[in-house]
């Protein structure tokens, strides 16, 4: 049986839309696969009694809640104040939260202030919960009631910190606590080629046959999907018969099994075939660089990347044609193909992306409005040009061109015959 949590949100940037929230998609992916399901997720700012609202109507909500945020040096990092007035306790000085924040600034060559050493000062109402990868140390609360036992997890805001405990830490942490292997199956893929509408009428049919332990999560990503097959209990022969007819309804959408970054798979993909990469970049600016590169391992095959922004690098270090460029522009097919082509000279590498267009939200045109992006994906056994006519935003349509882009080299990878 599935456990349910509430995650609470806490940070002013978050409601000012300063920072995006990259803490809840995280846990949440990470407490699944051992049996937890996120009942609700709540935001709220640096104020006190609006933490101490939310944790607890999420605590009469849920058995466990988790918060990220407002555990660090600065005044507004209230969160610890906040649980003490719920659970009690004094604050004490823990030696190994204080042996891990001066490691923590000796690695960086920092020298340690004494705002930094009062994080080391924790409830005594709580367990610590090692934080290897920042100095704000983890704190879990524990309470019981007449109902049931109640648990609240504090974690960092930051979400590198966040995202290294959880594995670690937290995840352990938890099925202890819960005594909690479940008997759900997460059978994951990737879809992509297809939006969420679109997917979902067409596994209609499907989703109405499932039987009752079974059904479809749809997690859009922005030009991927996480198609998620939840089954409680049942045969392993059950799970596989169920998750083998997913695969054919799926089709050629499906662009592979386990829950993978479209950038981690490109990585598996180029490790698994020997090949290198880099990147020919214009509109993106070294973004499709920047995702592959925030994948661990990605040096074993990524070689680098040139931001050819001004048509003078285009030329002088990727040798596109001058020519072109006065005649077509460089947001055209021929610059593309010679963008990719000059990444692969000049990168020593066996495959390449290319990205030139006009990202907005002025440089439009009448026959080249803003969203015209030209790609060009080039493998050892195939080269492919397209064009992307894209809406939105500066950064969604970088965003989405950078997804689109990574795609379509696996895709190509994947059968050198596929175009778009």
């Amino acid at each position: 049986m599935e456990i349910e949590f509430s995650i609470v949100i806490i940070g002013d940037e978050i409601l000012l839309g300063q920072v995006s929230d990259a803490n809840t998609s995280a846990i949440i992916r990470a407490l699944a696969p051992v049996g937890f399901r996120c009942r609700q997720v709540l935001t709220v700012g640096d104020n006190a009694a609006d933490i101490r609202s939310a944790i607890n109507t999420s605590m009469e909500l849920t058995p466990l809640v988790i918060t990220t945020g407002g555990l660090g040096p600065t005044k507004d990092d209230i969160t610890r104040g906040a649980l003490m007035e719920i659970f009690g306790g004094t604050l004490k000085e823990d030696p190994e939260v204080t042996l891990n924040i001066e490691q923590v600034f000796s690695r960086r060559g920092l020298e340690l202030n004494p705002l930094t050493r009062l994080q080391a000062w924790v409830p005594d109402t709580a367990r610590v919960l090692m934080n290897r990868f920042g100095t704000a140390p983890g704190l879990l609360f524990t309470r019981r009631d007449d109902t049931m036992k109640q648990r609240v997890i504090c974690l960092p805001g930051v979400p590198s910190e966040t995202a290294g405990m959880l594995p670690d830490v937290v995840v352990p942490t938890l099925v202890e606590e819960f005594h909690a292997p479940s008997d759900t199956r997460h059978i994951s893929y990737i879809v992509a080629g297809i939006s969420e509408s679109a997917l979902a009428q067409k596994l209609d049919a499907f989703e109405d046959a499932l039987p009752a332990e079974a059904h479809l999560a749809y997690l859009p990503n922005g030009g991927w999907i996480h198609l998620r097959l939840d089954i409680s209990g049942g045969s392993d022969e059950q799970a596989h018969t169920l998750s083998t007819a997913l695969e054919s309804e799926l089709g050629p959408y499906l662009l592979t099994h386990g829950y993978h970054t479209p950038a981690e798979i490109l990585i598996n993909l180029l490790r698994e075939r020997n090949y290198t990469m880099g990147t020919a970049e214009s509109c993106t600016g070294g973004n499709i660089a920047h995702a592959i590169t925030t994948v661990p391992g990605s040096s074993d095959v990524f070689k680098g990347a040139v931001v050819s922004y001004a048509n003078s690098v285009k030329e002088e270090i990727l040798g596109v044609d001058p020519l072109t460029l006065e005649t077509l522009g460089a947001v055209s097919l021929p610059v593309a193909k010679q963008m990719a082509v000059g990444a692969l000279r000049e990168l020593d590498a066996d495959c390449a992306i290319s990205t030139t267009g006009i990202a907005g939200p002025s440089g439009g045109t009448e026959e080249k409005p803003v969203g015209t992006v030209w790609l060009c994906i080039s493998t050892p056994q195939a080269l492919l040009t397209h064009c992307l006519h894209l809406r939105g935003s500066r950064t969604n349509i970088i965003e989405r061109t950078t997804t689109e882009a990574i795609i379509a080299l696996i895709r190509l990878l994947q059968n050198p015959s596929w175009t778009f």
